[in-house]
């Protein structure tokens, strides 16, 4: 189901969070709960991964990750403040040492001058900081951009469990 890259790097991200005794939850909205999908693909995951929410809707990150409907009417669903509040709402939500968010515009359409197709905002919240990137992948196939960004969330995730 998951390419080599992506099963290695889930495998990575998983030893490094047991070697330090973190968690990992997930909050993704454009892969869908792939990030999670790829990290419980690995058996034994469940002593690091506390869960996964898919917040495709705005109502869902609201409800589930605490994301503020003013921020969300201020910057829109696809931006950096969102991002980093999907990541810390779900942290606390679920209790974890360590969380990704993954938030975007997968295509082929929803894209816009401001917010383009392949526009995706990746956050990583820890105890302490919330890491961000930004990527614009540009107009590649849907299935291409949704697997960069699991890509790019699992590499946050490992950063994050190595420091």
């Amino acid at each position: 189901m998951f390419d080599d890259e992506i099963r290695e790097l889930a495998s990575a991200v998983l030893a490094a969070c047991r070697a330090r005794q973190l968690t990992v939850a997930t909050v993704e909205s454009c892969t869908g709960g792939l990030v999670c999908g790829a990290l419980t693909a690995i058996a034994g995951s469940s002593d690091v991964v506390n869960g996964g929410l898919v917040t495709y809707s705005n109502a869902a990150k609201t409800a589930l990750a605490d994301v503020a409907d003013t921020l969300l009417a201020a910057h829109g669903a696809v931006s950096e403040p969102v991002a980093r509040a999907m990541a810390e709402g779900g942290r606390l939500r679920l209790a974890s040492s360590l969380a990704v968010s993954i938030t975007g515009v997968a295509g082929p359409g929803g894209g816009s001058d401001a917010k383009p197709v392949g526009l995706v905002h990746v956050a990583c919240a820890g105890p302490d900081t919330v890491r961000h990137a930004e990527m614009r992948f540009g107009p590649l196939s849907r299935d291409e951009i949704r697997r960069r960004s699991v890509i790019r969330a699992l590499e946050m995730l490992l950063a994050a469990a190595q420091d």
